[in-house]
């Protein structure tokens, strides 16, 4: 099952769709369509639009200030922040969006929770024996972080999996500040609340610019800005399906 939740997304979007109607309309001879598909792209490729649709996905752009949040029962900082490649007796690791780990950092040291808890992430297309809660858990020491404050839940695969992970070792009615990146936090805390925690949440890693005037590169497409799009469409598909569930 989250092969097809993590497989199924890419069937719709403008990447593979794109190419397979173009080959439809080759095949048909819809020249006419295939000039329109080809714009569609073009935009769904330049910087501008990507950014637009990110901020919409984002929602409003505020770095909260630590001063600004109550306590909690908890710090919980999601994962999808780290690759991990294994070796024989030892492992490498490459981060991705390292503001949810120093951000939660940040929020245990100003004293808003004594307890920090990371997921047990892995992911079901790359299994490696350690998990990626489990490698935050060493940093977090190694930041100060007394060994005794960190929780590292059992494995899971998917946000879903981390709501009932983290509910599992917090218990009923606790408050829990969430942290993660911006574009995702609204799916998160719905899958969260739905489990009965109190969600304050804590934006970061915010993918879009604001209030950035536009230059010709702005309109010109790019593997980047193409990427954009698609987590932002992604993000918008996990809502819809989670919104149901």
């Amino acid at each position: 099952m989250i092969f097809l939740h993590k497989l199924l997304p890419l069937f719709v979007m403008p990447t593979l769709v794109f190419i397979v109607l173009i080959f439809i309309c080759t095949y048909k001879g819809y020249k006419k369509l295939i000039y329109l598909l080809s714009i569609l792209f073009y935009i769904l490729s330049t910087p501008v639009f990507s950014n637009i649709i990110m901020k919409i996905v984002e929602g409003e752009y505020i770095y909260q200030k630590k001063e600004e949040l109550d306590e909690a029962d908890a710090i919980v900082i999601l994962g999808g922040m780290l690759k991990i490649y294994e070796f024989e007796n030892s492992y490498s690791v490459e981060w991705n969006d390292p503001d949810r780990f120093f951000k939660g950092i940040k929020l245990y040291d100003s004293l808003k929770s004594d307890k920090i808890i990371f997921t047990g992430g892995k992911s079901p297309f790359n299994v490696t024996a350690v998990s990626e809660g489990s490698v935050l858990k060493n940093y977090a020491l190694k930041y100060g972080v007394l060994e005794e404050d960190i929780i590292v839940t059992k494995e899971v695969l998917n946000t879903y999996d981390e709501s009932l992970a983290v509910s599992e070792v917090l218990g009923e009615n606790k408050t829990a500040i969430l942290v993660t990146s911006a574009f995702h936090m609204n799916r998160a805390k719905l899958l969260f609340e739905k489990q009965g925690i109190k969600i304050i949440p804590y934006k970061v890693d915010f993918k879009c610019s604001m209030n950035s005037r536009l230059y010709f590169i702005d309109f010109i497409p790019s593997s980047d800005a193409l990427k954009t799009t698609e987590i932002a469409l992604r993000e918008v598909l996990g809502r819809i399906y989670y919104s149901f569930k």
